[in-house]
């Protein structure tokens, strides 16, 4: 199955025939390794010191260099400045860098240009306005949605999904927010345009950080994913 992300001009036909997904706010290496087994296609690393999910000197670079190849690594950032980013995912083998705040198109493209791969999130309310989406759509691997509140990530809440019916652009996108195991079946069936793919966080958690495999898996299951026997 693809796990990369598919270029800025797929058609429909191109992209992943089962929902990707993205388990984020990896910390503790225990948690890390049984979540890996359970075969996602990203994990994700979290490098704002503000976020409770800090990956700080918690976590070791070796323990994200022994991950499985199969598994992408995302570093998550927020406002970081372009030389900082490079330097992190140089260290812990990142793939792919997440970008949760500010950043312009034109950062976007630098790192783009270094090797990475690049998501930007946004968060998303009501009044959402898709064309503030256009100056990324060239310089984006995917976006990602998330309910729009006070942080820049992980406030732990689903929006309302309708307003993606009339997405726009040609860029794949993840759906976040407050996403618990209750919910893969109707994310499981989501027609929306542009979905490719989920980012589970603090609705698989025990603490912030913390992942339960059991409920990781219990939300793999719901959405019909396959895992081998090893798993």
């Amino acid at each position: 199955m693809q796990t990369s992300a598919p270029s800025q001009s797929a058609a429909p036909s191109d992209l992943p025939s089962r929902l990707l997904v993205k388990v984020c706010g990896m910390r503790e290496a225990a948690s890390l390794t049984a979540v890996a087994d359970l075969e996602p296609d990203f994990l994700g690393f979290i490098f704002a010191p503000s976020s409770p999910r800090y990956v700080g000197e918690v976590l070791t670079p070796d323990s994200v260099h022994g991950l499985p190849d199969r598994v992408q690594r995302v570093g998550v950032f927020v406002n970081e400045a372009t030389a900082q980013v490079l330097a992190t995912a140089g260290r812990f083998g990142l793939s792919f860098v997440q970008l949760h705040g500010h950043e312009a198109p034109a950062q976007c493209a630098e790192l783009q240009a270094a090797g990475l791969r690049v998501i930007k999130a946004f968060g998303v309310g009501e009044d959402f306005d898709f064309d503030a989406l256009g100056p990324y759509v060239p310089h984006c691997d995917y976006f990602l949605f998330d309910a729009q509140g006070p942080a820049p990530g992980g406030n732990g809440r689903v929006f309302d999904w309708r307003v993606l019916e009339n997405y726009p652009w040609p860029v794949p996108y993840l759906l976040a927010g407050g996403l618990r195991p209750e919910h893969a079946a109707v994310v499981r069936n989501l027609q929306l345009p542009g979905l490719v793919g989920i980012d589970l966080n603090s609705g698989l958690e025990i603490a912030p950080g913390v992942k339960d495999p059991a409920r990781v898996a219990a939300f793999l299951d719901g959405l019909g994913r396959a895992r081998n026997a090893a798993a």
